[in-house]
C-alpha cells in the first residue's frame, strides 16, 4: 500500500514538510521493493536510507524545537528515539529473514502508520509552536 502526500500531512513549515515528503517516499520505495520481490540489495539500500534519513530528520526537527523552546521537547524526543529503534529492529529482521510478509506488514503498521500519525498530531503542534514564537 503506497502512501500519498496530501494537505493533511502539511505542517506549514517548509523544511519539516520537505523532509516528511522524503520519508514518505522512502517508505513507499521500501514497500514497493518488498512487494515486487526486488533484490535483497534494493530492499537493504532503501532500509539503510530510511535509517539514516530518520536520524537526520529527527535531529533537524529537534534543533528547531530547542531553538523555539518547544515545551514538550523531551516527550517528543522520546517518541523519536522509540521510532528509530523500531526502524533499526526492522532492518535487523530483514537481515535475518528477508522481505517476508510479516516484515512488510510491520513496515506498514510500525513505520508508515506511526509516521503518518506522528506528522498529523505531534509535528503539527511543533510547527504551530515554531510559527508562533
Amino acid at each position: 500500500m503506497a502512501y500519498s502526500w496530501d494537505k493533511s500531512l502539511e505542517t506549514g513549515n517548509l523544511e519539516i514538510d520537505s523532509q516528511h515528503r522524503s520519508l514518505v517516499d522512502a517508505i513507499n520505495n521500501l514497500l514497493d521493493a518488498c512487494s515486487q520481490g526486488k533484490g535483497r540489495n534494493e530492499v537493504e539500500k532503501t532500509l539503510k536510507f530510511l535509517q539514516d534519513y530518520v536520524v537526520k530528520h529527527f535531529s533537524d526537527e529537534e534543533k528547531l524545537q530547542i531553538k523555539s523552546n518547544y515545551p514538550d521537547y523531551k516527550a517528543h524526543k522520546e517518541k523519536h528515539e522509540a521510532f528509530k529503534k523500531e526502524v533499526n529492529e526492522i532492518a535487523e529482521e530483514f537481515k535475518k529473514g528477508g522481505a517476508t510478509i510479516q516484515l512488510v506488514a510491520k513496515v506498514n503498521s510500525s513505520v508508515a502508520g506511526w509516521l503518518i500519525s506522528h506528522i498529523k498530531t505531534e509535528d503539527k503542534r511543533v510547527a504551530a509552536h515554531i510559527k508562533n514564537n
